[in-house]
């Protein structure tokens, strides 16, 4: 068996209802909400170098690219 064929929940002992089972499952990710809101244990930003958005077009301003004396200069400084 595969860890994606395993269940994610398994009622060992007992006959527990689908409504017991979807108690418990609401109980366990409010749980787990709470601990990642008490943590600060939110989706992890993404690092500008690892962005993909960057390799997108931007607006008209952002392509405009310097030109003439001291644009190799320019070419480096943040736009």
């Amino acid at each position: 068996m595969s860890t994606s064929d395993k269940p994610l929940l398994q009622v060992v002992r007992g006959d527990a209802t689908a409504e017991e089972i979807a108690a418990v499952v609401a109980v366990l990710a409010a749980r787990t909400r709470a601990a990642r809101a008490r943590d600060g244990a939110g989706p992890r930003p993404v690092s500008r170098w690892a962005d993909r958005e960057r390799l997108l077009r931007g607006s008209v301003s952002e392509v405009v690219r310097p030109r003439g004396d001291g644009a190799w200069r320019a070419s480096a400084y943040p736009r």
